[in-house]
């Protein structure tokens, strides 16, 4: 059926005057500060790709999820590998979540593994939406410490050689400058890898959390702005209303990585290095050194050591934070924090109640 000539929109005088203005083009990623080359290994883009990489895991892979995804080896296929899809918009949170729960309510019953690794996913996509709105309630935490009381605690003790060495991936310790590798090749790594890697910067290393959360978001294929600045002050203790996670990278690739194969995987000089130092190469004699052909210490060494004794700068970072932390003043601004960003869990889990929300029903994941 035509619509009559009379309703129909007649062309006006003004759809034919130019605009006043010209839209710029977008700028290059030059005079972003954007130079480094694409990922190489980077996963390739585009909603086709993301629904073949969604049926995978609701259909299989998530089997692997609880138990698998803080492997660095096993995570690559463990984990959803979803974020860039959904950072980029090439999936919404709310399919995502649809597909897991039509899994769940299938004719045929995942098995419990199954279902285990289905319901493990579904909290994380509950988090995700919880750490984006933190951003958006307070948009300054991208930039300052959500506790005003730490500011001051590393601002003015910045180290350009700690810094450096991170960025390079020199830092000493196999599995942080293996994740380093695996990052600037890949766009990615795990949670527990990207967790170790900003604790050993903001502990043993004394990093501010903003040049390294600066550098990290250009790192990451899958940075999303709300998830990532929550994260970086959770685990660099600035937070206030947190648990302190300092992750010993040692021990780290000794519960994760317990035959090298991930370090060795992305550090091709670690290849050489008998079982004995695979945790602690400088520890290695000359001898040995010679024997394997390796050079350890130095500027020019195939293998750095640490620019710090771990043990005990970990401990004197503690010191540090927690001499803070117990400051009334510190401690009495913790309750307005929490009430903003804290969840209803962690207010229930500390003996409080937590206010009625009510949930319009368009805001819902359903």
């Amino acid at each position: 059926m035509s619509l009559p000539q009379s309703t129909l929109p007649t062309a006006s005088a003004h759809d034919t005057v130019p605009l006043p203005w010209v839209e710029p083009p977008p700028p290059d990623a030059l005079t972003l500060g954007l130079q480094q080359p694409d990922k190489s290994r980077r996963q390739a883009g585009g909603r086709a790709i993301a629904l073949q990489l969604l049926r995978s895991f609701i259909a299989d892979r998530s089997r692997q999820y609880r138990g698998g995804i803080s492997s660095p080896l096993r995570a690559v296929d463990a984990c959803s590998r979803l974020s860039p899809y959904l950072t980029w918009g090439c999936l919404s949170v709310r399919e995502v979540w649809q597909a897991v729960q039509y899994r769940r309510a299938s004719e045929a019953p995942p098995a419990p593994k199954h279902l285990a690794g289905l319901n493990a996913f579904g909290s994380r996509l509950h988090w995700h939406c919880h750490f984006i709105q933190k951003l958006e309630s307070e948009p300054g935490i991208e930039f300052h410490n959500m506790h005003r009381g730490y500011d001051g605690l590393r601002e003015s003790e910045h180290k350009p050689e700690h810094f450096a060495a991170l960025v390079s991936g020199r830092t000493g310790w196999p599995l942080v400058d293996a994740c380093v590798a695996m990052l600037r090749e890949t766009g990615w790594i795990n949670f527990r890898m990207r967790a170790m890697l900003v604790s050993v910067a903001a502990y043993p290393l004394w990093l501010h959390w903003r040049p390294v959360g600066e550098w990290l978001a250009t790192e990451f294929l899958d940075y999303e702005p709300g998830i990532h600045w929550s994260q970086m002050q959770m685990q660099s203790g600035t937070t206030g209303i947190n648990t302190a996670r300092i992750y010993n990278p040692i021990k780290q690739a000794r519960d994760q990585d317990p035959e090298g194969r991930f370090v060795r995987e992305w550090l091709p000089a670690m290849r050489k290095v008998p079982d004995t130092w695979l945790f602690e190469p400088w520890r290695m004699p000359a001898e040995m050194q010679l024997r394997c052909g390796l050079r350890v210490g130095g500027p020019d060494a195939d293998i750095p050591t640490p620019l710090v004794d771990l043990e005990r700068a970990t401990r004197l970072a503690k010191v540090r934070l927690f001499a803070l932390r117990a400051q009334p003043e510190v401690k009495a601004a913790k309750a307005a924090i929490v009430r903003q960003h804290g969840s209803r869990t962690f207010v229930r889990k500390r003996g409080g109640k937590a206010p009625p929300v009510a949930v319009p029903a368009q805001l819902e994941l359903l």
